[in-house]
């Protein structure tokens, strides 16, 4: 299946093509393209569309909550498994404006930006950041076991 999104990608539109490719659909192939062409993209390429505006997998509210892009494709698919419902709290704190964001939230945020920036094109952003994903995933899998723990900041 093919999936567009947004190009320049950082936080949520790397994030859920990491989701797909692990949870949703092996063999996706992603398009990245101008903001205001997702849709038209979409239509004619046979796509599923995700993180635009207008598009059914995107940011969206719940009883006054914001959630992302990767917890639309959550929701979607029915995906119950507990660390990636952990990463997508991670996720969605790096990418909306929520209150009481995770702490590894931030760093998630900074890192995204950090790679959006070195990487050729959204691809290479992919490629970069795919590793990223897998170790926080192992991280909220070792969290929900109570074997990781992240020392708050004092201040």
């Amino acid at each position: 299946m093919k999936w567009v999104t947004r190009e320049k990608a950082k936080v949520d539109r790397i994030a859920c093509p990491w989701l797909i490719k692990k949870f949703v659909d092996k063999e996706a192939v992603f398009l990245f393209v101008p903001a205001d062409e997702v849709t038209k993209v979409a239509k004619k390429e046979s796509a599923i569309a995700f993180d635009a505006p207008g598009v059914e997998l995107t940011h969206f509210k719940e009883a006054g909550d914001e959630y992302v892009s990767f917890d639309a494709i959550i929701k979607k698919y029915k995906l119950k498994d507990a660390a990636l419902l952990e990463l997508a709290k991670i996720v969605r704190g790096a990418d909306a404006e929520i209150p009481n964001p995770p702490i590894e939230s931030a760093g998630l945020e900074a890192a995204a930006l950090g790679f959006r920036e070195i990487a050729k094109d959204d691809f290479e952003n992919m490629r970069l950041q795919f590793p990223a994903y897998d170790a926080l995933y192992k991280y909220c899998q070792l969290k929900l076991q109570g074997k990781a723990k992240i020392k708050r900041p004092m201040g």
